[in-house]
């Protein structure tokens, strides 16, 4: 046996940012080799973030990407760390790349590279493009064919890129063939609950089938509406986990391995399934022997844990990573924008979360206390607007009355938060929860309004959960709950007309949420919906509901994914539709 030193950094790089991108890899680098690693793995498509989606199509930041790559293997070595290799993510295009019918527009590829004494060692391509869910490679790049092998250290060390370990055959089912001791997969796996440590489970499978340990480097922090969850890992040949990453927070996995000394020149050139072993030789000679260090493996979170951590940094890189200070939001004193003003606090600190408390005449006087007494908790920037004047003006200019007139309320809050973010410059954060979402029970150009929606793909349900967790931490950790009983006890309403309550137009939210998911998670059609124990005419209510609202959705703001099926980049409906079975 032989020994191996690996980091894996998982990181989180910003999309587009190609020149802050390789600074990432450049620090780590160098934290790497303070820990006197022999290799250092970076997540998929590091250099440029992940996903591109479009960029991809542009030959300008194709080439971009392309010069950055060597352009970091020289900088690595002009600072002292062209010794280590380093093998990054980025994106390349395919050599031959012409205009073909059926393919993306100058055949780019999701790639990988490995960097070492200032030049690229090898590039090779992401053979299986996952076409399902939030992932739609098949638009953006052309499959690669190559299982690059490198010995290093008289270990040999085969790279593949997150899909390729999902999908039966392709690289992955090419590695045992190809001898190596070592398969370093590269992904960008975005987080959703429910999961049930499915990427444990599948590195053990694969590592079992190849013969070989694996390491698994996984992308941190949100884009758009992603959050990538880290949680990277090693298992050795037989499946055993060996060492695992926090969730959540970037960081540095150092993990020492005893692998398997080559065992001669190996197999080259086409093996089953179309792939081809590419072989590439940086060191023959074993380390010196060299002390074990502990292997470290952090725990994982539990279920609502990692759901909020999800929410959290979701919302604190839409914030830093489009250049907003700070954020602003309506305070209700209800659940739902109360849970909204926390994660904001948490995510970006409460000096920099603005609450307005914006009554009218049918606000109840508990809203307006339970609204002031989360500020007081929180230390969040809070203030009052009376929005009545405004509608009384509106009402005399206009004679309008039941939905319009609610409706009313509800716009002139959205306007009244808009315009103070285009006054003080902050990002307005939309409160409204999935289930509103769903049904259509939102005000469009009112509630709906601003431009980042954290709670958009949680469940009422959901919702109460978290806000009773955060509590529960809270007073575990001897603080004061940040969240105030009443506003996570009392009926929802939203207070547009005297005595409103939810249940007044909803079934109660267990009900409805279980109903919503069935149709929205999973597609079921009517008559399943029945079969499943759902009530019929609710049943059929809800369909009517959900589908009529299709339009409000796609203008609604994005917001951090965390089910396995949100409204947005997973379900894509037409908005003029007339089935409904």
């Amino acid at each position: 046996m032989a020994q191996l030193r690996i980091a894996m950094a998982q990181v989180n790089p910003t999309v587009g940012d190609l020149e802050g991108n390789c600074g990432l890899v450049v620090d780590y680098a160098r934290r790497a080799v303070g820990e006197r690693a022999h290799l250092v793995v970076f997540p998929e498509m590091m250099l440029t973030g992940y996903p591109v989606e479009d960029l991809a199509l542009r030959r300008t930041f194709a080439d971009a990407s392309i010069e950055a790559a060597h352009a970091l293997a020289a900088r690595l070595a002009d600072e002292g760390l062209g010794d280590l290799p380093v093998v990054t993510g980025f994106l390349s295009r395919r050599a031959d790349a012409v205009t073909r019918l059926g393919q993306p527009t100058g055949a780019p590829q999701n790639a990988v590279a490995m960097l070492h004494k200032g030049r690229v060692v090898f590039t090779s391509a992401k053979h299986h493009l996952p076409n399902y869910g939030v992932f739609d490679e098949f638009r953006y790049f052309v499959p690669g064919d190559i299982l690059p092998v490198v010995r290093l250290h008289g270990i040999d060390v085969a790279f593949a890129i997150c899909e390729d370990l999902w999908q039966d055959g392709g690289p992955v089912a090419a590695v045992r063939d190809a001898g190596a001791g070592l398969l370093v997969v590269l992904n960008g796996s975005p987080y959703e609950r429910d999961k049930d440590d499915q990427r444990l489970e599948l590195c053990a499978r694969r590592a079992r089938e190849a013969d070989a340990a694996l390491a698994y480097v996984n992308l941190v922090g949100g884009q758009d509406e992603l959050v990538f969850d880290g949680d990277s890992l090693v298992v050795d040949a037989s499946g055993e986990l060996l060492a695992r990453a926090p969730q959540f927070d970037e960081n540095l996995l150092v993990t020492d391995l005893d692998l398997p000394a080559s065992g001669g020149p190996g197999v080259w050139g086409a093996v089953s399934g179309g792939i081809t072993v590419e072989r590439h030789l940086l060191s023959e000679e074993p380390v010196p022997s060299f002390a074990v260090r502990p292997h470290v493996v952090e725990p994982r979170l539990d279920d609502i844990a990692e759901v909020y951590s999800a929410l959290v940094l979701g919302t604190r890189d839409y914030v830093r990573k489009n250049g907003f200070g700070s954020v602003i939001l309506g305070l209700s004193g209800g659940i739902d924008s109360a849970l909204v003003a926390t994660i904001a606090a948490d995510a970006i600190g409460p000096e920099l979360v603005h609450a307005v408390l914006m009554p009218s005449r049918y606000s109840s006087d508990h809203s307006v206390s339970d609204a002031e007494e989360l500020v007081r908790r929180q230390g969040i920037n809070g203030r009052t607007v009376a929005v009545g004047p405004m509608v009384d003006a509106f009402e005399d200019a206009v004679k309008i009355d039941g939905l319009a007139a609610e409706n009313l309320q509800a716009r002139v809050r959205g306007q009244l938060l808009m315009t103070l973010s285009n006054q003080e410059g902050h990002l307005v954060l939309t409160t409204g929860n999935k289930s509103e979402l769903a049904a259509g029970y939102s005000t469009l150009y009112g509630d709906s309004a601003g431009g980042f929606a954290p709670i958009k793909d949680a469940w009422k349900t959901l919702v109460w959960e978290l806000a009773l967790w955060r509590n529960a931490e809270a007073e575990r950790g001897g603080e004061t709950a940040p969240i105030p009983e009443n506003s996570i006890t009392k009926p929802p309403s939203a207070e547009l007309r005297p005595g409103q309550l939810d249940t007044d137009s909803l079934p109660d939210y267990p009900v409805l949420d279980a109903l919503l998911d069935d149709y929205v998670g999973t597609d079921l059609g009517r008559a399943e919906l029945v079969a499943a124990g759902h009530d019929a005419d609710l049943v059929d209510r809800m369909i009517r509901l959900v589908d009529r609202a299709e339009y409000k959705r796609r203008q609604y703001p994005p917001g951090p994914k965390v089910s396995k099926r949100n409204f947005g980049r997973d379900r894509r409906l037409p908005i003029t539709n007339r089935w409904t079975v």
